[in-house]
C-alpha cells in the first residue's frame, strides 16, 4: 500500500524549508552590515553564490552522499539518489521525500555560507566558489551522513548513551566554524588589521540580518521535528528563550568589559544563543535552554577576543560564535539533557545519566572539528598553490567590490544612475549635448 500523505506534516516541512531559506539572505545582511562599505557587495555575493553552487551539488549527489546507503559508516552512496529524480514519485513517512530534499538543501547551503564571514575583504571570488564546492562535497555531505544518516556519529554508544544533535550543532556550526578558522589562518590578516579600525558600515543591516536569522531559525529547529507536534513545539519554545538569554548575557559581558551595551553585541548574542540551542532544542526543558543561552552568550562574547590574542583574522567572528557556540550546545547536553517526552532518550549528568552522554557528545564534537579543520586546510592550501586565494593589495585597499564585481554598494551624489542602460541612447546623448 502507498503510505498515506499527511498534508499537515508536508505543509509544515514546506513552511520550514522557506523559513530556513530566509536565513540565507538574513546571514548575508548580518555579515554585509559588519563589512566596510567598500566590500559589502562581495560579502552578499559570497553568501548567495554559495547557495547557487551547493544547491546544484545537493541535487546532483549531495543528498545521496548524506542519506544514501552507507559505505563504511563514513559516507552515503554517491549513486543511490543521484539527481534525486527517483524520489519524485516515491512515498515517504507521511510526506514526499522531495520535501526532505529541499529542506535539507537549505541546511547545506546555509552551512557553507557561514564560512564566508571569516574571510571578508580579501578572498578571490572565484577561489571562494571553488572552495565552497569542494568543501561541501568533501566535508559537509559526509558529516551530514555521520550525524543524520547511518554514519559513525549516529552509531556511537557509550553505556547506552547516544549522540544528540537535533538540528546541527556538529554538522552545521562546529563544522563551519572549524573550516572558517582554517581558511582565515591560511588567507592571512586583512591589510592593517588589527591596528586599523574596521567598524561595521551599517549596524541597521546587522540588526535586520539577526532578526531574519532568528525568524528563520524556528524552521531550522522546530522543522527538524519532521512533524507539527509536541517536539516541534518544545524546539520552538527553546529556540525563543535560549536566544533571549544569549542576547542578555552578551550585553552584560559587554557592559562589564567595555562599559557599553551595543547593538552589535545584541545581534551577536542572538546568534550565539541560536547556535547553542540548535543541537539541544528538543532534548532539554525551557529552563535548561535558558541556561544554555546564558552560557553561550558569556563564552562567545569572551571568545571573540581570542583572535586578537592568537593573531588570526576571523573577520566576523565565525569561530567565536559558531564554533564556540556549537561546542557549548553540544557539550552542555552532556549535563542538562533530559528525557522530556519519556521515550528513553539519553540523559545528562544533572538528570542521572552520568558522564556517558558527555563522552559521546565530546567524541562527536571534536571528531567533526578536526576533520573539517584538516580538510579545509588542505583545500585552501591546494587552491593557494594553484590559483591563489587572495586578491592583491591594490584591490583590497581600493575595495573588493570594485575589483571583483565592478560595482559599489552605494552610489552617492550625482554618480547614481537609472540602471545599466542609463545615459545610453540617442535621446540621452542629445540631452547631454544641450
Amino acid at each position: 500500500m502507498e503510505p498515506v500523505l499527511d498534508t499537515g506534516t508536508t505543509a509544515w516541512l514546506l513552511v520550514s524549508t522557506a523559513l530556513v531559506f530566509i536565513m540565507i539572505p538574513g546571514l548575508a545582511f548580518f555579515y554585509g552590515g559588519m563589512n566596510r562599505s567598500k566590500s559589502v557587495l562581495n560579502m552578499l555575493m559570497m553568501v548567495i553564490s554559495s547557495t547557487f553552487i551547493v544547491g546544484i551539488l545537493w541535487i546532483l549527489y549531495g543528498y545521496s552522499m548524506a542519506y544514501g546507503s552507507t559505505s563504511g559508516n563514513f559516507v552515503g552512496s554517491f549513486t543511490d539518489y543521484f539527481g534525486t529524480a527517483q524520489l519524485i514519485s516515491v512515498g515517504g513517512d507521511g510526506f514526499p521525500p522531495m520535501v526532505d530534499v529541499a529542506f535539507q538543501a537549505m541546511f547545506a547551503c546555509l552551512t557553507v555560507g557561514l564560512i564566508a564571514g571569516a574571510v571578508a575583504d580579501r578572498m578571490k571570488f572565484g577561489a571562494w566558489l571553488i572552495f565552497a564546492a569542494v568543501w561541501a562535497s568533501l566535508v559537509y555531505f559526509p558529516v551530514a551522513h555521520w550525524v543524520w544518516g547511518d554514519g559513525w556519529i549516529g552509531l556511537l554508544d557509550v553505556g547506552g548513551a547516544e549522540v544528540i544533535d537535533f538540528a546541527g550543532g556538529t554538522a552545521v556550526h562546529i563544522n563551519a566554524g572549524a573550516a572558517a578558522l582554517a581558511l582565515a589562518i591560511i588567507l592571512g590578516r586583512r591589510l592593517g588589521w588589527p591596528r586599523t579600525p574596521m567598524r561595521p558600515h551599517n549596524l541597521t543591516m546587522v540588526m535586520l540580518g539577526a532578526g531574519l536569522l532568528w525568524f528563520g531559525w524556528f524552521g531550522f529547529n522546530a522543522g527538524s521535528a519532521y512533524a507539527a507536534d509536541g517536539v516541534a513545539a518544545l524546539a520552538a519554545t527553546n529556540t525563543l528563550v535560549a536566544t533571549c538569554a544569549g542576547g542578555i548575557a552578551w550585553l552584560i559581558v559587554e557592559k562589564i568589559r567595555d562599559g557599553h551595551a551595543t547593538s552589535l553585541g545584541a545581534a551577536s548574542g542572538v546568534v550565539a544563543g541560536l547556535v547553542a540551542i540548535t543541537p539541544a532544542c528538543a532534548n532539554v526543558t525551557p529552563l535548561a535552554a535558558v541556561l544554555i543561552g546564558l552560557v553561550a552568550g558569556v563564552l562567545c562574547a569572551l571568545a571573540v577576543t581570542l583572535k586578537y590574542k592568537l593573531g588570526y583574522d576571523d573577520s566576523f567572528d565565525v569561530v567565536g560564535v559558531h564554533l564556540v557556540g556549537g561546542m557549548v550546545g553540544t557539550l552542555m547536553l552532556g549535563f542538562v539533557a533530559s528525557d522530556v517526552f519519556g521515550d528513553g532518550a539519553s540523559t545528562g549528568l544533572f538528570f542521572g545519566g552520568g558522564l556517558n552522554l558527555l563522552a559521546v557528545q565530546a567524541i562527536a564534537a571534536f571528531g567533526v572539528l578536526f576533520y573539517s579543520l584538516i580538510i579545509a586546510t588542505i583545500i585552501a592550501l591546494v587552491l593557494k598553490a594553484i590559483i591563489g586565494i587572495r586578491v592583491d593589495a591594490e584591490a583590497e585597499t581600493g575595495g573588493i567590490d570594485l575589483a571583483e564585481h565592478a560595482e559599489t554598494a552605494y552610489e552617492l551624489g550625482d554618480s547614481g544612475g537609472g540602471g545599466i542602460f542609463a545615459g545610453v541612447g540617442k535621446g540621452a546623448v542629445e540631452r547631454e549635448g544641450k
